[in-house]
C-alpha cells in the first residue's frame, strides 16, 4: 500500500466559468514532506487544497491517503487539518482552549486536553499565553495559535492556504523559520498554497507549478529555475534568457554559435529555447572568449545590477554586482556556463507574467 497523499487526474470545474479550475492534477507526497502549490491568482491553486480537503468534490480524480481513497470520506474525518489566511479562532475561548479544542472533541478528558494544548503553544513559541484572549493577540500571533491548534488535532496532512499572506515580511520569515521548526519537530504531511516563490523556496521541499488549472512542474525549487520543463515554467519563474535554436546530439546551435548542454539529462534533437537564469549569464572583458554583446541596458535594485546586452540581435539580461563598471554601448564577451544550461520545447508562452517582479530601477 503506498504511503502519503496521492492525487489522481483531479478535475473541477465550475458553473459558467470558461475554463475548468483544474485540468488532471496529479500529485504524490511522501509522508514527512512538504509541497508548496506556488501559481498566479486564478491558477487553480485553492481550489486544489479545498478539493483535497473535501470541501470540494472533484468532477474526475481522486484523492487518496496511505493508499485509501477519499471519496466517499467526510471532510472532517480525512485526518486533515486546514490553516487558512485569517487564522478563524474562538472568540469566546482563550488561547489555551482554542488548541484544546481538537482533543476536547475526540472525547479527551479536559485537563489533558488543556496540558497537551500548553504543549504545542510553546511548540510554535506561544508559551505562557493560555489564559489571555485571543482577540487580544496580534496577527501573528493569532496565526500561531491557529497553527498550534490544527497540530493539536495530529492531523495526517497539514493543509495550508497562504498562511502568511497578510503578515509583513519581518513576521513572514518568522513564521518560515516556525514551520521549519514544527517540521523538525512533528515531521506532518504539508500540503501548502503561496503566490509567493521566495516563500515556496523557504518552506517546501518540492514546488507543484499551476498555471490555468493545469499541473506545469513538481520539483525541487531548484529544478524549476535551472530545468524547467517548459518555456512557460521558466518565464513564471522569472526567466528571461531565452536563445532559440536547435538541439542536436547534446549541443545547441544558434546564432551565438554551440553551446554543449549538461551530459546529466537526455537532451531530444529538434528546435529547442536555451535558457540561462540570469543569475548565471557570464559578463567578461572583450578580449575573453565568449559571443561578442554590446550594453544596451542598466538597472538597479539594492546592491545588484541588471545589465541588457544585445549579442547578436537578441537580448540578454545578466544579475551582477555594482564591481561591473558598465556603460552604454560598451562591449562585452557573454558566456555561457554549460552547468546553468537547460533546453526546452521550442512552444510558445503567451501572456506567461512571471509570478514576482523585481523592482529595478533603471540607471539607463
Amino acid at each position: 500500500m503506498r504511503q502519503g497523499l496521492e492525487l489522481q487526474g483531479l478535475s473541477k470545474s465550475f458553473r459558467g466559468a470558461p475554463a475548468p479550475a483544474l485540468d488532471e492534477v496529479s500529485l504524490s507526497l511522501a509522508p514527512g514532506s512538504c509541497t508548496a502549490v506556488l501559481g498566479p491568482s486564478g491558477s487553480g491553486k485553492s481550489t486544489l487544497l479545498r478539493t483535497v480537503a473535501g470541501l470540494e468534490i472533484p468532477d474526475r480524480g481522486s484523492v487518496l491517503l496511505n493508499g485509501q481513497d477519499l471519496a466517499a470520506v467526510r471532510p472532517e474525518r480525512r485526518g486533515m487539518v486546514m490553516v487558512f489566511q485569517r487564522p478563524l479562532l474562538f472568540p469566546h475561548l482563550n488561547v489555551r482552549d482554542n488548541v484544546a479544542f481538537p482533543a476536547t472533541i475526540r472525547g479527551v478528558p479536559r485537563r489533558r486536553a488543556r496540558t497537551d494544548a500548553e504543549s504545542y503553544l510553546e511548540l510554535v513559541h506561544m508559551k505562557g499565553t493560555g489564559k489571555r484572549a485571543v482577540t487580544d493577540l496580534s496577527g501573528g500571533q493569532q496565526q500561531r495559535v491557529a497553527i498550534a491548534r490544527g497540530l493539536a488535532a495530529r492531523p495526517a496532512v497539514l493543509l495550508l492556504d497562504e498562511p502568511f499572506n497578510a503578515l509583513d515580511p519581518e513576521l513572514r520569515s518568522a513564521m518560515h523559520d516556525l514551520l521549519a521548526h514544527v517540521r523538525k519537530k512533528l515531521h506532518p504531511t504539508i500540503l501548502m498554497v503561496t503566490h509567493d516563490h521566495d516563500e515556496a523556496a523557504a518552506v517546501a521541499d518540492r514546488i507543484a507549478l499551476l498555471h490555468a488549472g493545469r499541473l506545469l512542474q513538481h520539483d525541487p525549487i531548484d529544478a524549476l529555475y535551472t530545468r524547467p520543463a517548459t518555456l512557460q515554467v521558466s518565464r513564471l519563474m522569472g526567466g528571461t534568457n531565452e536563445i532559440p535554436g536547435t538541439v542536436k546530439d547534446g549541443m545547441h546551435y544558434s546564432v551565438l554559435g554551440a553551446h554543449a548542454l549538461p551530459a546529466d539529462q537526455q537532451w531530444p534533437d529538434g528546435p529547442a529555447t536555451l535558457i540561462i537564469r540570469q543569475e548565471h549569464l557570464l559578463l567578461v572583458p572583450n578580449h575573453s572568449s565568449g559571443s561578442l554583446a554590446v550594453v544596451t541596458g542598466l538597472r538597479s535594485r539594492g546592491p545588484r545590477r541588471l545589465i541588457t546586452v544585445t549579442a547578436a540581435g537578441v537580448d540578454l539580461h545578466a544579475e551582477v554586482t555594482p564591481s561591473h563598471a558598465l556603460s552604454i554601448g560598451d562591449s562585452v564577451r557573454v558566456q555561457l556556463p554549460t552547468a546553468a544550461l537547460a533546453a526546452v520545447g521550442a512552444d510558445t508562452a503567451p501572456d506567461t507574467p512571471p509570478l514576482t517582479s523585481p523592482d529595478w530601477k533603471v540607471l539607463a
